[in-house]
């Protein structure tokens, strides 16, 4: 039988509308002290441009210089920046550990630091914010805090935030997983991803599958007694962040994990995401939608996946809605033949396409 024909991969590959820019300054930027926080920053396209500050996702995913190929790089100035704790960013959760790295790392703690970064890099006026999965959680949080600040918000793969929303991305069948491992008592992305899902649950007893996130944040929280708990601790970092890692993308890149297989990237990542899981992502519940008046005054651009499976399309469907609900529609809603990551072929292109279009900041 020949499969040579059939589709291997959903990433954008070679498919980029512009080239890779070359980083034109970075450094550190202390935001905090007790511990003393210092984000990394980096800076793409043209110094005089239209100012985008890019958020990445996770939280603790970090950001990479090719998330600066999603901007004309003569028409757009792009601030790329490693949230608290991960990346560059320093204390960071892998070499500090999680009790310094976490402290005073909060939704509240990010929205200041995008302010003095802003502050430090001289944007005075409106700029666009750009944020996909936990960014667009970022993005419309830091809308409604600083909407005069935002000249648009463009988001990717809308997360929410519900506890819903989490119980599909994490507990599924897992509590009857052990007696029917392909049984749907529950909705879930482990339905498209089974061998995935496995992995990810083979690390807890059957007892701590009745409480996914809650089972996980207790390993990743516990201080290594021994060279046991310290390598369970570890597997679990990085089962973590290959589930994420891999479902994001429609066809699973299972033969190239990247970034989410790597012990630091993971430690960071899946411990970062734990904490603010478990804080309800520090915001009040319904937030969004309680300042839904705020946003609707924000031009919004929305690209999603239609088979994304980490942020299911109707988180989406419930933003639109309350935004049409306070009289407005998004400026663009856009629903891609992809999965949920930014680097998927379909997501990238309508990324481009939605910043080529933008009007102009203070444009009449």
């Amino acid at each position: 039988m020949d499969f040579s024909r059939l589709q291997t991969t959903s990433k954008i590959g070679d498919d980029w509308v512009y080239p890779q820019p070359p980083c034109l300054n970075f450094g550190w930027l202390e935001v905090d002290r007790d511990p003393a926080h210092r984000i990394y920053w980096e800076e793409y396209g043209n110094p005089a441009g239209e100012p985008v500050m890019f958020l990445h996702g996770g939280p603790g995913g970090a950001c990479a210089p090719a998330m600066a190929r999603f901007f004309d790089p003569a028409r757009y100035r792009v601030i790329l920046f490693d949230q608290r704790g991960c990346g560059k960013s320093e204390p960071n959760v892998a070499s500090a550990g999680a009790a310094v790295a976490l402290a005073k790392n909060t939704t509240a703690d990010l929205i200041g630091d995008i302010e003095k970064l802003r502050e430090k890099l001289e944007i005075a006026g409106p700029m666009h914010v750009f944020g996909g999965s936990w960014g667009s959680t970022l993005a419309m949080a830091y809308g409604i805090a600083h909407p005069a600040h935002c000249a648009s918000l463009i988001l990717r793969g809308i997360f929410l935030g519900a506890p819903e929303d989490l119980l599909y991305l994490y507990q599924g069948n897992a509590a009857t997983w052990a007696d029917d491992p392909y049984g749907l008592t529950e909705p879930g992305a482990y339905m498209k991803y089974p061998d995935e899902w496995a992995d990810l649950l083979s690390v807890l007893t059957p007892e701590e599958r009745g409480d996914v996130m809650k089972s996980y944040k207790a390993i990743f929280d516990m201080v290594p007694a021994n060279a046991a708990e310290k390598e369970r601790q570890l597997k679990a970092a990085l089962t973590w962040s290959l589930w994420e890692g891999v479902i994001s993308n429609m066809i699973p890149e299972t033969a190239d994990t990247g970034k989410f297989g790597e012990a630091d990237f993971a430690l960071c990542f899946a411990q970062i995401e734990a904490h603010y899981f478990a804080n309800a992502l520090f915001l009040p519940a319904g937030h969004f939608f309680d300042n839904i008046a705020t946003l609707a005054g924000i031009p919004i651009h929305i690209v999603h996946g239609r088979f994304d499976e980490v942020c299911p399309l109707t988180q989406a469907s419930r933003l639109v809605a309350a935004l049409r609900g306070a009289g407005t529609e998004p400026a663009t809603y856009v629903v891609t033949n992809a999965g949920h990551s930014a680097m998927e072929r379909e997501n990238a292109l309508a990324l481009t396409a939605v910043m080529d279009g933008l009007p102009r900041i203070g444009a009449a």
